[in-house]
């Protein structure tokens, strides 16, 4: 068998068109501009504030953006996989939503849950189905709707979350280009600090779980802090070591977009100057499992084929890892 690799050949986004400022939300909750980019590094993010629309809903929109842009005909979709944390229902999963609104009839479709590392998880079994030659084409998607599980009076989480959905394109190719590697970790032991206590088959909503505000996230800010450095710096340090990456040879970094103190501190283990940072924290916030995708199709332009890429995420679980790949295309300059 020919030696095949996953490549990214376009990738598509959304975001909802409600800009919620920092100046908006200091009128909310007890907080302030300085104190949110200070310590958060977010400016605004986008909410998608609709009434009956979630993360479905974006991903469609993004997917719908992605194919417009490629023009591939949908019947040639294979698969397609929705990371996210906010699915619109218990069931059916989002994908089955995403692929029927965008008529793609021969694909199989679920959803993945990796919280803030689910795009990258995503993609790595894209990319193993791609390498295993029975697949050819396949849709990867990041969709969320984190504020649906935001408490604006809690000025800790409040002004950290964001809407929005990325989507990429995976084919198959035999040229050195697309997925290279990957280490994915979980630690189960996270699940104090960083998680969601009602809306599940444990605690289902009742009177009690609503009043008890258990349908919003709970974070111990601190501890995920620590925990994100170490584990995103660690891994992503043996990633490039493997890999024989260094400050010379990568061209990028995409980090999970959660905070900029944690983006900082990752670059500045691995020793690589800003320039080399890809970084949308400030116009989105964290959208979770979007992030990701969401810097690709925000700056897509900067990439060339055959850049080298390092992502590296860290959420809920815990869940982490970090993944190498080299980009598949030179995109239409903006």
């Amino acid at each position: 068998m020919s030696n095949l690799h996953a490549i990214i050949t376009g990738v598509g986004g959304y975001v909802p068109d409600y800009v919620l400022t920092n100046e908006e939300l200091s009128q909310m909750v007890d907080t302030s501009d300085e104190w949110i980019m200070t310590r958060i590094g977010v400016k605004e993010r986008r909410v998608l504030n609709k009434e009956g629309l979630g993360s479905g809903y974006l991903g469609k929109k993004a997917v719908h953006n992605l194919l417009d842009k490629t023009g591939i005909d949908p019947d040639t979709v294979e698969g397609l996989i929705c990371a996210t944390c906010s699915p619109d229902y218990q069931f059916p999963s989002n994908a089955t939503q995403i692929v029927e609104d965008a008529k793609m009839k021969n694909a199989f479709a679920y959803d993945l849950g990796a919280a803030c590392c689910g795009f990258m998880y995503a993609m790595d079994t894209a990319a193993s189905l791609i390498e295993s030659g029975r697949y050819k084409r396949l849709v990867v998607v990041g969709a969320e709707k984190t504020t649906s599980f935001v408490d604006y009076t809690d000025r800790s989480t409040c002004p950290i979350f964001g809407d929005g959905a990325g989507a990429v394109l995976v084919e198959a190719t035999e040229e050195d280009l697309g997925w290279q590697d990957s280490i994915l970790r979980t630690d189960g032991s996270g699940f104090k600090y960083l998680h969601l206590p009602a809306g599940g088959s444990v605690n289902p909503a009742s009177h009690y779980t609503v009043d008890h505000k258990m349908h919003y996230i709970h974070q111990e800010g601190r501890t995920v802090f620590k925990y994100a450095v170490n584990n995103m710096s660690h891994l992503t340090a043996e990633l490039c070591e493997r890999n024989h990456l260094n400050n010379d040879n990568i061209d990028w970094i995409i980090p999970h977009q959660a905070n900029i103190r944690i983006i900082q501190a990752v670059a500045h283990s691995l020793d690589l100057p800003p320039e080399k940072v890809m970084i949308t924290i400030h116009k989105y916030g964290n959208a979770s499992a979007a992030c990701i995708p969401l810097v690709m199709w925000d700056m897509e332009d900067k990439f060339k084929k055959g850049d080298n890429i390092v992502l590296t995420a860290f959420g809920a679980g815990f869940v982490f890892g970090s993944a190498y790949l080299k980009w598949g295309y030179d995109p239409v300059r903006k």
